[in-house]
Order: structure tokens, then C-alpha cells, then sequence
């Protein structure tokens, strides 16, 4: 009989089921989606009780779509969105609040006053990150600041905290397991990334007792049985958890120091492997662990763009520049090159490296000559002009240079874009034909931990290679090209102060 790894992927919209073979293929899926609730302006929400429930809606939806008999999963994965904070009550396991998701700004204040105070140092020293309500800690502390009775139960010791791993893990094991991995830790900035534990400091800035926080586990770890609410008929194994990003980093078997992964969609997610030693990051990257396994920890810079796939939406929907994505490339390969035009996408600020919230987009460099076609290339390039601009930043930083690419996304379906990335970057790009990337990572973690691989090495050869896009464009037409593009940058940042 078949056996399937079962990989349940939490994200910030749905909740996925996801079953692959042995060979990390792609066998079915189930998504359900789960409500945002936005009670304040900046305010995000989620119900993690309806979260639970979807959970094992999806689960067991796929099961019964794949044709699959329940006793054919033999284990569970788990990957998820990071930083949104999740606070219960370990007797009642109910949550007290709601989930405080990573886009809500409400921990804004609480990051203000560590920083006014002069803690932001001390902070990214230890966590790699920066002081900002984006990660996990301002909203555990606003949960124990603003929920009735929650600050006293938690010195009591009755409440449990964490990510929306630890939630699963402890729902589908009944309460047995409060646990996480050190990918989610790593982006709660409480967790110190140099010695792999709660920092004591942390937790005391944030007024956060160690006493809600979960156990620490590398990512392909054992973490305990579930029979998800009776789907099967035996409890099989929890095995391999990490976040959704890191989760994507090892689908996409970036194993060695040097490669990277950039997921593009409506923004765009940059992680380079930087190997075995945390370097702290600058320019506004955050350092992060990237997964951990067979025996080692892999720590990875992170960055993200704001507008990627949105600014080629923009085009279609609002200027009705074009009908299609398809459109688009036929339109930027229409000439032969982009006249002179930039187009930078600031339309939510300028984020890393630049980082000047106050920018605004700016199209320059247009003449009378200037035609549709030239703004829409200028707009694809652009896409590749900010994967390069952190990407850079990345290896000037950790000292490597980047080995390869690999991506994943609609927009990597752009034949014309990715052959600019990799111009830019001048180096490969590997597009695969990888579904679901984030969940796959969590399922090779759970084959490392259960022994059916015994080393990244074997893993790797199980990747299949879609596309490989070679550089092909001069050194001298590169520099040119990029040489624009920052002094696009720099007077979009000097329009702002007339």
C-alpha cells in the first residue's frame, strides 16, 4: 500500500491539506478559507478556534477527493504563517483573543517605546530582527496588556502562547504538546537566534512570561500524534514543522549557502541561505534561522518588495495598459529595449534597502517617443531591478556570492521578466515546476525526521528542474541598465523633498 505525507499549510487566508508521495509529488489538495476581521483601522484578526476547525475540514476533504484510505497517511507536516500570536488558556483551551496576525499594527506603540528607550540594538542583536509590530511579541503583550484577567492567569502560569504552529500542535495532540520549531521562533523577537532558546531579556521587555512559551525544536523533529479529531482510525506522527517562507526555502531544496529562493506574487519574498553562522543583517533585512535539519542550523537574510505582480495589476486594471499578464510580455519584448523609461513602483513607499515610506511611484525618463510598450517593460523591469537591489544587499552582507535563483510564483511564467532577473543578477535562475513550496518543505522535513531520507543530499535529488534561465546580457549593458535604476531611485526620493 501507498503511503502519503499529509502537509497541512495555515496561511494567512486558508487553511490547506495537502498529500504528497514518497517521492515529494504532489498527489491532491483541499483549501478552506477562514474570515478576516478588521475591528480597528490597522487592525487584523483571526478566529484560531475556526483555523482549528478547518484544519480538520481540509484534512479530511482531501483525504476522501485523493480516494485515499485514512490509514494510508502515515504522518502529518505542518507550515504555516508566522508571527501571527495565538494566547490560550491551558486549562479551558480556549483562546483568550483572537489571533493578533502579522499584518496588524496595533503593537505599533509598545515597538515605539522600546526603541525611544534604546532596547532596538539589543533586540536585533539577539533576534535578528527589527523592532516592529510585524513580528510576534508586541501582540502577545497586547493581548496580556488589554484582555481582562489575562495578565494575572498568565503570571499564574494558566495561559500558553505562540504561532499558529504551536495552536495546531496542541489542538491535534490534545493538549499533550506545546511546541515549535525554531524557523517560527526565530520571528517572534523574543527568541534569541545564537543560542537556539526564549532569551530571558526579551521576554522581559516584552513582559511576556517564559512560562507561555513552547518547546524549541529543530525543524525535522518527532513532535508527537494526532488522529486529527478521529479522520484516522490510529494517532500517526507529527513530523517536520516551519513557517510558510522557510517551508518555501527548503521545497525549493536551497540547502547550500549561496542559493535563494524568490516567491513573486503580489509583493515579492527574497530569502538567501547564508550557511551555518548567524551575520546580522543591515539595510533593513532581518536575519532569521532558515531551517534546521539532520543534525545542523541554516540561517538565512530575508527581504521583501512591496509591489512585484501588483504593479503589472495596476497596469491591467486601473491604466488599462493591458488585457493579460500574456499581454504584458508581448508588449515589453515589442521593442527593443526601454527607451530610457524607469518606472519605480513606490506605490506603498520604497521598502529595503531605500526604506522611505514617504515615496511615491514615479515614471521617468518618458519622451515624446515614449509608447505604452516602454512603460510596461519599464514596469516588468522593475520586478527584477528590486529582487536585485536586496538581493545584493544580501551577499555584499553575509559575504557569498548568490550560486542561483530558484523561483516560484505566477509571474515566474513571464518568459521575458525572468530572462531580465537573471541579466540583472547575472546568474541562474531555475524555475520548477514546484507546487505548493512551502508545504513540500515541511514534508521533506517530516521524511527527515521519520529516517525515509537520511541527508539534504538525498532530498536534493529528488528535485526536477522546469526552466533553467542562463544570463546573457554584457556587463557593460548591466551596469548601464542598473545605473538607471538607482537614479530613478534617487530623484523619486528627492521629489519628495521640494
Amino acid at each position: 500500500m501507498k503511503e502519503y505525507i499529509l502537509s497541512v499549510d495555515q496561511s494567512t487566508s486558508a487553511t490547506k491539506a495537502i498529500l504528497f508521495n514518497d517521492k515529494c509529488e504532489l498527489v491532491c489538495r483541499s483549501t478552506i478559507p477562514h474570515k478576516q476581521y478588521y475591528p480597528a483601522p490597522g487592525w487584523v484578526e483571526h478566529d484560531a478556534e475556526e483555523i482549528y476547525a478547518n484544519t480538520l475540514r481540509a484534512v479530511r476533504q482531501v483525504v476522501e477527493s485523493g480516494n485515499i484510505e485514512p490509514d494510508a497517511v502515515c504522518s502529518i507536516a505542518i507550515t504555516n504563517q508566522r508571527e501571527t500570536a495565538v494566547v490560550w488558556n491551558r486549562e479551558t483551551g480556549k483562546p483568550v483573543y483572537n489571533a493578533v496576525v502579522w499584518q496588524c499594527r496595533r503593537g505599533a506603540e509598545i515597538c515605539a517605546d522600546l526603541i525611544d528607550r534604546g532596547y532596538a540594538g539589543t533586540i536585533k542583536s539577539k533576534s535578528g530582527l527589527i523592532v516592529d509590530p510585524y513580528f510576534s511579541a508586541s501582540g502577545m503583550k497586547w493581548i496580556l496588556d488589554h484582555v481582562g484577567g489575562a495578565r494575572v492567569l498568565a503570571d499564574e502560569g494558566k495561559l500558553l502562547g505562540g504561532t499558529i504552529d504551536s495552536w495546531l500542535l496542541w489542538k491535534l495532540t490534545n493538549g499533550k504538546v506545546h511546541a515549535t520549531d525554531y524557523t517560527n521562533a526565530s520571528r517572534t523577537l523574543l527568541f534569541n537566534i545564537h543560542t537556539l532558546d526564549w532569551d530571558d531579556e526579551l521576554l522581559s521587555l516584552f513582559t511576556i512570561p517564559r512560562s507561555m512559551m513552547p518547546d524549541v525544536r529543530p525543524c525535522d523533529s518527532i513532535f508527537g500524534e494526532s488522529a486529527v479529531g478521529g479522520i484516522f482510525p490510529e494517532p500517526v506522527v507529527i513530523a517536520g514543522v516551519l513557517g510558510d517562507s522557510h517551508g518555501a526555502l527548503a521545497g525549493q531544496m536551497c540547502f547550500d549557502a549561496g542559493m535563494g529562493k524568490c516567491t513573486y506574487g503580489t509583493g515579492s519574498s527574497v530569502m538567501v541561505n547564508i550557511g551555518e553562522k548567524a551575520v546580522e543583517a543591515s539595510g533593513g533585512l532581518v536575519t532569521s534561522v532558515g531551517f534546521a535539519a539532520c543534525g545542523k542550523v541554516y540561517y538565512a537574510f530575508e527581504g521583501n518588495v512591496h509591489c512585484t505582480g501588483a504593479t503589472v495589476k495596476w497596469l491591467e486594471e486601473r491604466l488599462q495598459l493591458t488585457g493579460s499578464p500574456l499581454e504584458a510580455e508581448s508588449l515589453a519584448t515589442s521593442i527593443p529595449d526601454n527607451g530610457g523609461v524607469y518606472f519605480v513602483p513606490a506605490f506603498t513607499g520604497l521598502g529595503a534597502p531605500w526604506w522611505d515610506s514617504q515615496a511615491k511611484a514615479m515614471i521617468y525618463g518618458m519622451t515624446l517617443g515614449t509608447g505604452k510598450a516602454h512603460v510596461v517593460r519599464a514596469a516588468l523591469e522593475a520586478i527584477a531591478y528590486q529582487v536585485k537591489d536586496l538581493v545584493d544587499l544580501m551577499t555584499r552582507r553575509a559575504g557569498i556570492p548568490l550560486k542561483e535563483l530558484r523561483v516560484d510564483g505566477g509571474p515566474t511564467g513571464n518568459r521575458f521578466l525572468m530572462q531580465f532577473q537573471s541579466d540583472m543578477l547575472n546568474v541562474t535562475i531555475n524555475r520548477s515546476g514546484v507546487e505548493e513550496a512551502s508545504a513540500r518543505g515541511a514534508a521533506i522535513m517530516n521524511g527527515l525526521a521519520r529516517g525515509l531520507w537520511k541527508s539534504l543530499e538525498e532530498v536534493a535529488a529528488l528535485r526536477n528542474t522546469e526552466q533553467i534561465i542562463s544570463p546573457r546580457m554584457d556587463e557593460e549593458s548591466r551596469n548601464r541598465l542598473y545605473e538607471g535604476w538607482l537614479d530613478a531611485i534617487g530623484r523619486t526620493k528627492t521629489v519628495q523633498s521640494y
